[in-house]
């Protein structure tokens, strides 16, 4: 049965379809099954998909979408199809969200180089500690040396369990998740902090 990440933060704009494909990509490079479940009416990760299989012809993993109460059909049939189901959230925190957290055996939390990025996670570590499930917070669109980078990375560590590995604030990440490709498939710093971070997913998943 295949493994289920949730990528949930109910702060718009922090980065979880960024999070979430460039993750995907990278699972894929593994030799790894993949799909992807968006969750999220604005469809980024749906729309994603698509422009990457116009781009290459062929994406490479399995997309489904579902509402929120749907979640946890579509998890089902995709753990029997593929070794690792990401899900990606709308930016709320609700009831609606349970059913995505409650499918994870990971919930990561991307968190923007901003205090308030940080305290919108308030709400998602809540529930995901109701839910009896694991989060691991995610540095996103860190800048090297900044000062207020650092201030929210320690921040973070009293709040929840904080990923060593970074993702940094990169015109990469924008531009390939528009053409519908990732950092991953591109040589680059970025590629080195994804395999990084999908190193440390991994290694909680046991």
């Amino acid at each position: 049965m295949g493994t289920v990440i949730t990528v949930a933060q109910q702060k718009g704009g922090a980065g979880k379809t960024t999070l979430a494909v460039n993750l995907a990509v990278e699972f894929l490079r593994r030799g790894m099954k993949v799909a992807v479940l968006d969750t999220d009416p604005q469809g980024s990760l749906g729309r994603w998909f698509l422009a990457r299989r116009e781009r290459l012809g062929e994406a490479g993993m399995e997309l489904s979408t579902a509402s929120a109460w749907g979640v946890g059909y579509e998890c089902e049939k995709l753990r029997k199809l593929v070794d690792v189901v990401i899900v990606d959230t709308p930016p709320k925190v609700d009831a609606d969200l349970r059913p995505a957290l409650r499918e994870a055996d990971l919930v990561l939390v991307p968190v923007a180089e901003s205090m308030v990025d940080l305290w919108a996670t308030d709400g998602v570590l809540d529930l995901v500690e109701r839910e009896g499930r694991k989060a691991l917070i995610v540095l996103n669109r860190i800048k090297a040396g900044s000062r207020l980078g650092l201030e929210v990375a320690s921040a973070a560590g009293l709040v929840g369990t904080v990923a060593g590995a970074k993702l940094g604030s990169r015109v990469a990440f924008a531009r390939s998740l528009g053409e519908g490709t990732s950092v991953v498939e591109e040589r680059g710093p970025g590629a080195g902090e994804v395999a990084a971070l999908a190193d440390e997913v991994l290694a909680m998943l046991g």
